[in-house]
Parts: C-alpha cells; sequence; structure tokens
C-alpha cells in the first residue's frame, strides 16, 4: 500500500487554515465561539500556524455535555479554533481514505447518507431470494471501545508523515483506556477508517450473494442460507475481536420476507416506513407546532410510504402548521418522487445538503 508523506506542512500552511476556518465557519457560524473567533480573525489564524509550525500546538478543554436520544451519551464538544484545525486535517486525510472505502460504507460521507443506506437496503433484499436470509449486527459502545493504538497503525498504513499522526491522534485523546470523543469531526473519520477493514473482509472474503452494506457500526449481509448466516457470524465475531479489539452487541438472523430495521427505517421489498419512534416524534412536533422540526422529519421520511400518513395528521391535527409548510406539501397531484425532491430541496436551502 502506497503511504504518502509532507502532509503536516501542507495542514499547517495558511491556505489550509483559511479553508478550514471556512469549514468550520460553515458548521458552527452564528455561535458564540465562532464570533469571538472571527472578531480577531487573523490574529487567530497567525497563532494556529505559529502553534503547528513550532510543534506547540494542544487543543483546548471540550465542553462537555450529555444527550439522551436516542440513547444516553457523552458529548464532547471541541472549541472553534479546534474545529478550524481539524476541518484543515479533514480536507486533506479524508480523500485519501476515502479512496479506500468501499461504496457500501456509508454516513459521514458526501452523498452516502440514511437514504442512499436505506435504499440499498431495500435492493439487496430484491436482489435475494424469497428463501434467504439476512444477517445483521452492531458493535456494543462503539465509539467508547475504539482501541486507540489500533487506530494509530490504520493511520500510519496510508500516513508515513509522524507529525501529522500525532497531530491526528491528539484528536482521539479521551479520558479512558479505550474509545475516542464523540463531537469531534475526526471521530467520524476515525470511524470510517477502524471500521474499513472489515468492510473489505466481508466483502472480499465472505462475498455475500445479494450484498453487503454498513453504517457506522450496523452493518449487514444479504442473501445468505441460514447456515451460512451462521458461520457468517462466528467469523464476523472473531474478525473484530481479534483484528478491531471491539465485541458485538447483538445479531439478528432473520428470513429476507421480514424486512430489515436499519438507518432509521423499516425496510421490506416493495416498501419503506420510518421506525414508529420517528413517527412518535414527528405527531410530538406537530402538535407543538415547530414547524423546522416537522419538515426535519419530513425530509427523513421522504421517500418512505410514511410521508402521506405524517402529512394527513398535520392537515388534521394542526391545520395551521400544516398551511405553513411549501406548497408541495399541499398538492395531491404531485408524485412521490416529485414530493421527495421537493423536500430535498428544502433541506438544502434551510440547513445545506443531507445525504
Amino acid at each position: 500500500m502506497k503511504r504518502i508523506g509532507h502532509l503536516y506542512e501542507s495542514v499547517a500552511s495558511a491556505e489550509s487554515l483559511w479553508e478550514g476556518y471556512l469549514g468550520a465557519k460553515k458548521s458552527k457560524g452564528g455561535r458564540r465561539g465562532c464570533f469571538q473567533f472571527e472578531k480577531s480573525l487573523g490574529r487567530e489564524l497567525n497563532q494556529l500556524q505559529e502553534e503547528l509550525e513550532s510543534n506547540t500546538y494542544r487543543p483546548r478543554p471540550y465542553f462537555k455535555f450529555i444527550v439522551h436520544e436516542p440513547k444516553t451519551r457523552d458529548i464532547y464538544a471541541p472549541s472553534f479554533r479546534d474545529c478550524v484545525v481539524q476541518y484543515a486535517i479533514y480536507l486533506k486525510i479524508m480523500p485519501i481514505f476515502d479512496k479506500t472505502f468501499i461504496d457500501q460504507s456509508f454516513a459521514c460521507r458526501v452523498g452516502l447518507g440514511t437514504h442512499k443506506a436505506a435504499e440499498y437496503s431495500q435492493d439487496a433484499l430484491r436482489r435475494a431470494g424469497p428463501d434467504t436470509y439476512t444477517l445483521q449486527l452492531d458493535i456494543k459502545k462503539f465509539f467508547y471501545s475504539i482501541d486507540r493504538p489500533t487506530l494509530r497503525k490504520l493511520l500510519e498504513r496510508k500516513i508515513k508523515d509522524k507529525r501529522m499522526v500525532d497531530l491526528m491522534m491528539l484528536f482521539a485523546d479521551y479520558p479512558e483506556p479505550t474509545g475516542i470523543p464523540i463531537g469531534n469531526l475526526l471521530s467520524q473519520m476515525f470511524a470510517l477508517i477502524y471500521m474499513n477493514p472489515l468492510d473489505h473482509y466481508a466483502r472480499r472474503v465472505l462475498r455475500p450473494s445479494a450484498g453487503y452494506c454498513r453504517y457506522v457500526d450496523d452493518f449487514l449481509l444479504f442473501g445468505l442460507t441460514r447456515s451460512q448466516a451462521l458461520d457468517y457470524r462466528d467469523k464476523l465475531t472473531r474478525f473484530v475481536n481479534k483484528e478491531l479489539k471491539l465485541t458485538l452487541s447483538r445479531s439478528t438472523i432473520a428470513n429476507t420476507n421480514k424486512g430489515v430495521n436499519f438507518c432509521g427505517y423499516r425496510t421490506w421489498r416493495s416498501a419503506r416506513f420510518v421506525r414508529k419512534h420517528s413517527l412518535y416524534k414527528t405527531r410530538k412536533a406537530i402538535r407543538n407546532h415547530k414547524l423546522e422540526s416537522v419538515i426535519s422529519h419530513l425530509a427523513h421520511a421522504s421517500k418512505t410510504h410514511s410521508l402521506q400518513h405524517i402529512l394527513n395528521y398535520a392537515e388534521q391535527q394542526n391545520y395551521g402548521l400544516y398551511c405553513e409548510l411549501p406548497k408541495i406539501y399541499h398538492k395531491r397531484h404531485h408524485t412521490a418522487a416529485e414530493r421527495s425532491r421537493a423536500i430535498s430541496g428544502v433541506m438544502y436551502n434551510r440547513w445545506g445538503d443531507i445525504c
């Protein structure tokens, strides 16, 4: 495998830090940290460059908080100046590793979000025969279980610039013996890199007949016999334990006719619905007149059979909010595809492109 060097100087350049600032502003713009950084923008960028060039740069302490949906997690929010550095690293490093990822590695990649993952899983169900099985597995406490020495070795397979790897590993530092902080931009990239060996093992060695896909730590194999599903489960368990030092939290072997519960959707060959918990949150947002939240939920449901149900519920339960929705929702003669494209356009204009 070809290794790439001389990356640290590129990331520490004024041009790279400026691009990192623009990326951080797009993501974190409007927040107090961004405002404070911009008050002395030139000085802040020059100071970052000086610290990087002199090898004295260290991330500042995180702002830690807890979220409870969909499950309780500790979130570590970096300072804005550290976001600038992370974006500068990401813009240089992600294209190098992205070439090594399989097309069925979804999440945190441009154009490969939940919609694409759900579409692939539905196509895979259609390719699989009626008497076949799916094997679904996920990792126990994935981000909290990542082995940092293993992560460093995976980075060094492509990067021979030690200073660059050292800089990246600063953002993998975590108070526990294992794990990386949830909340960093680079943590998303680290997750992709860490699980990449598993993707290639499943695709090249196991080679399920109807396909394989993964979304973060949740992965699926399609078109298996029951004996294959049992055998592959054992092999994947050994692989993640030995090669990645991770543990599987659960596994599900089910007939293809029962569909799959994946990426926030319940998917069968002929239909796709959002999960019941998502429907509950959507109805609650409608009753509480939270327009932006409702539009977000509509975007999630835009390519599913749940969309019309949500629109009907909004019309019946909160007609005032229903009238505030973009006009495309109110026209019954539009096809589902047309409405889906319009919803995606609304989301793009409001919050940026959604995958």
